[in-house]
């Protein structure tokens, strides 16, 4: 096999997976001498940059996907909203926000820190696989500890949580008066996902 037919492959397999592709998916694909992402990426990358498409590969949640880049996505956008599809809220934007930064973490740290009941919006997100439960706080109860999941990182088009921005950054941001560009970051996610609040009961502790 040519290196040529190996990246025609490993474009196929990015177009069709659903999820970041990992060297470990690839592996299971060919059945010996399986191309390495590391090395046919960069290649694979300046195929499409030489050839001006609309489209490039990020490293997102420890494997690699196909997405549009940065000037279509005006166009994208009013394509997805008008599919139909349900965004974040505004309560379970913050609830992530919390987890993501201080996990694992509790509900009652979680609830101090917006001041309202958050188990309707955990019991969500746990739903929608954007959190997990990390084990149990060594506090009295016991409570339940959420962190974040790779459908976090991918919702996010993140590759791990450290390339989220610092707080200080954040602080920066909100001083220097780009509040709506943090807005947009924050609710504007690179892969759109179907979440709403709901009642629910509280996962138990």
């Amino acid at each position: 096999m040519t290196g040529e037919e190996q990246l025609h492959i490993l474009e196929a397999l990015l177009f069709a997976s659903s999820e970041p592709l990992t060297q470990t998916r690839v592996n299971l694909v060919f059945l010996d001498d399986p191309p390495q992402l590391n090395d046919l990426i960069p290649e694979l990358q300046d195929k499409f940059s030489k050839e001006n498409r609309p489209l490039e590969i990020q490293k997102i949640a420890g494997g690699y996907q196909i997405i549009t880049r940065s000037e279509y996505e005006t166009w994208v956008r009013r394509l997805l909203n008008k599919s139909g599809r349900l965004t974040l809220s505004q309560a379970a934007l913050e609830t992530l926000a919390i987890i993501a930064y201080k996990q694992p973490v509790n509900r009652f740290d979680i609830e101090a820190i917006r001041g309202v009941d958050c188990s309707g919006v955990l019991k969500t997100i746990l739903e929608r696989n954007l959190i997990k439960i990390k084990g149990r706080d060594e506090g009295p109860g016991r409570p339940l500890l959420y962190a974040t999941t790779d459908i976090f990182l991918e919702y996010f088009g993140l590759n791990r949580i450290a390339d989220m921005p610092k707080l200080k950054e954040i602080v920066e941001l909100t001083e220097s008066d780009t509040k709506d560009q943090l807005d947009a970051f924050i609710q504007e996610p690179t892969q759109p996902s179907s979440v709403i609040d709901q009642p629910a009961e509280s996962p138990s502790a």
